[in-house]
């Protein structure tokens, strides 16, 4: 869901963009919704901490919200009416759309490695002050063949 949302930043950010892009960022916009839902969904069957699973509930929630404004940028709804200084509710909206895009980034990325940190049980492993241990070696499995 990150690297989607990233290649959203991209795609927006695009100069000069064929408009093919523009229905790009739309598809790509019911993919992340759908992502939420899907990473939402699955936490919450897990036993992962509570704030870990309020995170990804607000992250769905932000992601609809980004649909809705989606839409109502998609038809240029406010785009003639300005509100003060030349700022059009049509740029406002887009404001929103932007920060909560940034939202949606962080909150999934938190997400991610809260669920990991979780997964591993690296929470309930402390470091001494100013250590920075090097990553751990991952352990063999048993089915794996035997040389």
């Amino acid at each position: 869901m990150i690297w989607i949302v990233f290649l959203e930043f991209l795609l927006a950010m695009t100069p000069n963009a064929p408009v093919a892009l523009e229905y790009v960022h739309v598809a790509l916009g019911f993919v992340i919704v759908g992502l939420a839902y899907y990473d939402f969904n699955g936490l919450r069957q897990t036993a992962v901490p509570a704030r870990v699973k309020r995170i990804a509930k607000s992250t769905l929630q932000l992601s609809v919200v980004m649909g809705i404004l989606g839409f109502l940028l998609f038809f240029n709804f406010g785009a003639a009416w300005t509100i003060v200084f030349g700022v059009t509710v049509w740029g406002l909206i887009l404001f929103i759309h932007v920060v909560n895009a940034f939202a949606i980034i962080t909150q999934a990325a938190a997400v991610a490695i809260a669920y990991d940190m979780w997964e591993d049980k690296e929470f309930a492993k402390e470091t001494a002050p100013g250590e920075v241990p090097a990553m751990p070696v991952p352990k063999k499995s048993d089915a794996s063949p035997k040389p």
